[in-house]
């Protein structure tokens, strides 16, 4: 990173964030407070709850807890570096951590694509091949799925930041996001941008068009599958095991998509700096909720682990 630093003049960047009226500073802060306290106690009690609940040990749960980690790690990335810039007023951010910053997002975002597809893969080994689910989602397949997912992300971010910081930024260091995104990094760079635009739209098409196909093929062979089953409560049953996922899966690639697969002359300021709250700061609190909410199997692991709990603070009481 040292030598990177030593070409370019710029040593610290300055985010605009997301408002300068004084007056909803503090409202918002207290919002994203709020946000980053469901994600950080939504996804880390997912991950609590499915490691320490035997009825929870399966592939999809795995999956689950691997999302939920990767939630909480792009929120981490992004929300408080956002809350401290409302709380004290300061906007600066050295070059070291610009890059920092983007790298943990873009490497946890990729993984979360990646993660996503594995999970697709599971529902449809679990739907269209039920008899041979067991020995087709072994405990080693889920372990090179997930690996390979976060293999995945980070080194398609390492990619992309190494092309990215190694361009001069020499003439201005004013970000107009409230984090370090690459598109309004490259409009501050005096170098040419043509290679690391070229490089990041190879990227990005084969980390969010691959798994999205990995997903959509599963999802149609099971579509077909479940069309075939004679009755409707089993035709239910079948869906419903997809449904949370299928929302995850809806919200992530709609906003992906909206953000950096439509021409720039589309794009607004405003605009873009709403949808990019959507997708760092609320699918990342919203994805432990739909799993909770729809999902019966951790409702009722809940219940029995909150039970628990309680029985062990009656005994110690009494």
């Amino acid at each position: 990173m040292t030598s990177m630093e030593n070409r370019s003049e710029v040593n610290e960047f300055i985010l605009t964030g997301l408002t300068d009226a004084p007056e909803l500073q503090v409202p918002v802060f207290i919002m994203f407070t709020f946000v980053y306290l469901i994600t950080l106690v939504g996804n880390l009690g997912m991950v609590a709850l499915i490691s320490s609940e035997s009825c929870l040990h399966t592939p999809m749960y795995f999956f689950l807890s691997n999302l939920s980690l990767v939630d909480f790690g792009y929120s981490s990335a992004i929300t408080p570096k956002v809350m401290a810039g409302l709380l004290t007023g300061d906007k600066f951010i050295s070059y070291n951590g610009c890059a920092t910053q983007f790298f943990f997002f873009a490497t946890f975002v990729t993984t979360e694509s990646f993660l996503l597809a594995s999970m697709a893969y599971d529902r449809h080994a679990a739907i269209c091949k039920p008899l041979y689910y067991t020995t087709t989602m072994t405990s080693t397949v889920c372990t090179c799925l997930a690996s390979g997912a976060y293999i995945c992300g980070f080194l398609a971010s390492s990619i992309v930041i190494g092309s990215m910081f190694s361009l001069s930024f020499c003439r201005f260091n004013i970000i107009h996001h409230f984090f370090c995104d690459i598109a309004p990094l490259l409009v501050l760079s005096c170098s040419d941008t043509h290679i690391v635009e070229l490089v990041f739209f190879i990227l990005g098409s084969f980390t969010a068009s691959f798994p999205f196909l990995v997903i959509f093929a599963s999802y149609f062979l099971i579509f077909i599958t479940i069309l075939k089953i004679r009755s409707a409560e089993g035709r239910q049953k079948a869906f419903s095991t997809c449904a949370s996922h299928l929302t995850a899966v809806s919200i992530f690639y709609g906003t992906i998509f909206f953000m950096y697969f439509q021409p720039s002359s589309s794009h607004s300021m405003d605009t873009d700096k709403i949808v990019s709250v959507f997708y760092t700061m609320v699918i990342p609190m919203l994805n432990p909720l739909v799993y909770s909410l729809r999902n019966k199997e951790v409702k009722n692991a809940f219940r029995k682990a909150v039970r628990g709990r309680q029985l062990q603070l009656n005994h110690l009481l009494f």
